[in-house]
């Protein structure tokens, strides 16, 4: 009997222990000292407790609240109290009395570590991924058990690299074997990036000659790489910039090809499109919400039509009274852009305006180490789709055979029966259709407000002289070979005298090809 009391006895003791051993955690998390928090931060993440990941997720934000010799509890994202050891809704007011966890950059990296040696184990892939990416950046060694028991039971080929490339992180910062931490090295720079490049430049001086002869061909690698990776993606940039400056400047070649018209107001289409995007955007989060993720799709026709429509109010009213006279043409079209950019401030105010981005354009695309947002990759195939578009309008329609034509010899064509001031509006509103989708895109990567089509007018000007006047090939060409040159100039010269040199080269280029890359042939033409 006194046998069976005192194994009851024990039971108790050990229940009591194991009920006190959450609390103790939480008081260490309660304390003021970071290495007593630091330390609450790793046994929280080895204690078994079901809220243990969402509890230190919360600490990052401020949202787990502890107090000495209390629970320990965290607020969801909407807002919800729940309690840490037992993952249930706390009453109302247990908060009360708690504050935040502490937090430093070095308690950020301990609960960083923490959360990714909790999800080394989950079954999503891409979960364990980011897990063992945690574990990499933190290379805290308490977490080698972890990690080497998800590496024996890994089976996804890209989720195993990451967890070899983390493991031999630790490798580095612990008193391995010199051959472990040289074939470590060799893991670690195959990364190829920021991240593995500082973790072995961080290598002790006192490290064995082995590991830091190979750290240095290893560093020499990563930044010859990252070299190479800097200018694929300069070039990418540059492929962006010209697909922007290319829908900016294929209704300006279109306009300029036929009419000869220096048209000032054409970056004021862009804006007209841009605003449309925005009103298309407002109409349907007030009306039909549920339309919001096609509302580009929707602001696109939209805008073509509104910039379309000024562009032959403009040809009619104004344009078509100064037909060979070009510098009364510039400065009238100067004055519409003007009025244009007052109305439209006078309107919407001179703020920039909100246009959101649909959620199938958030977001970024890694490839090869190169970083592409989707907004950019999108507006690159718009621009596309809209050139080869115009391409099909002008070689398949009786439109654009009527604008080859007038753009070749309006002479002839007139006496062909072309009504050819019937035709100059038409053009007139294309060009000025295309630029207003032109804002739809760039309302997606810049500022909507009343200057918008200012930045972009001059470079379109730049691009069509440079592709060839009218020939849509050449202001393709031209576009993204200016786009490329501006961007691969910056990082050597700076923006404003990358912009410089490139100008200057344009007016060199021009003077051996005054027609441009491609010149458009006729007797009209060449009058």
């Amino acid at each position: 009997m006194t046998l069976l009391r005192i194994l009851l006895c024990l039971v108790a003791l050990a229940g009591v222990a194991r009920a006190a051993e959450p609390q103790a955690i939480f008081d260490r998390l309660a304390s003021t000292k970071y290495d007593d928090i630091e330390a609450g931060v790793g046994d929280l993440a080895t204690s078994g407790l079901p809220a243990a990941a969402d509890a230190l997720s919360a600490a990052l934000d401020g949202r787990l609240l502890v107090a000495p010799g209390k629970p320990a509890l965290f607020k969801t994202p909407m807002g919800t109290t729940i309690d840490v050891a037992t993952n249930a809704p706390a009453a109302a007011g247990a908060d009360a009395g708690l504050k935040p966890v502490r937090v430093n950059n070095r308690i950020r990296r301990a609960v960083a570590t923490a959360i990714g040696t909790l999800t080394l184990m989950s079954p999503d892939a891409s979960a364990r991924l980011r897990a063992a990416e945690s574990v990499f950046r933190g290379r805290d060694p308490e977490t080698l058990p972890a990690l080497d028991k998800a590496l024996a039971a890994e089976k996804d080929e890209r989720v195993l690299a990451a967890m070899r490339r983390a493991k031999a992180a630790i490798t580095l910062t612990t008193d391995a074997p010199e051959a472990d931490k040289v074939a470590a090295v060799a893991l670690v720079a195959e990364r190829g990036d920021q991240d593995g490049l500082v973790l072995l430049r961080g290598l002790s001086e006192t490290a064995p000659e082995a590991v830091k002869s190979a750290a240095a061909s290893a560093i020499q690698a990563i930044e010859t790489r990252q070299a190479m990776l800097a200018r694929v993606q300069d070039v990418a940039y540059g492929v962006s910039l010209g697909s922007v400056l290319l829908l900016a400047a294929v209704g300006l070649a279109i306009t300029f090809g036929v009419m000869g018209v220096i048209n000032m107001a054409h970056g004021e289409m862009v804006m007209l499109g841009a605003y449309t995007t925005y009103l298309v955007q407002d109409l349907l989060r007030t009306f039909a919400p549920g339309l919001m993720e096609g509302s580009l799709a929707i602001a696109v026709p939209a805008a073509f039509l509104v910039a379309g429509a000024v562009g032959v109010a403009i040809e009619r009213l104004v344009i078509r009274h100064l037909y060979g006279r070009p510098l009364e043409t510039l400065l009238a079209t100067f004055g519409i852009s003007l009025m244009l950019q007052q109305a439209v401030r006078s309107i919407f105010g001179p703020s920039n305006r909100e246009v959101s981005t649909p959620d199938w354009l958030s977001g970024s695309l890694d490839l090869f180490g190169l970083t592409l947002t989707w907004n950019r990759v999108a507006i690159v195939l718009f621009a596309l789709a809209v050139f080869f578009a115009l391409q099909l309008v002008l070689k398949k329609t009786t439109l654009g055979l009527q604008v080859r034509a007038v753009t070749q010899n309006r002479r002839m064509a007139s006496s062909m029966g072309i009504r050819t001031d019937r035709i100059d509006a038409l053009t007139f509103g294309l060009g000025s259709g295309v630029a207003g989708m032109a804002g739809v895109a760039l309302s997606q990567i810049d500022n909507v407000s009343p200057n918008l089509g200012q930045g972009y007018i001059i470079d379109s000007f730049m691009v069509v002289v440079f592709g060839g006047v009218g020939n849509l090939w050449g202001t393709l060409v031209g576009a993204l070979t200016i786009g490329v040159a501006n961007k691969l100039l910056e990082p050597f010269a700076g923006a404003v005298l990358g912009k410089i040199i490139l100008l200057v080269l344009i007016i060199l280029f021009i003077q051996k090809r005054p027609r441009g890359l491609f010149a458009l042939k006729g007797r009209f033409v060449d009058a």
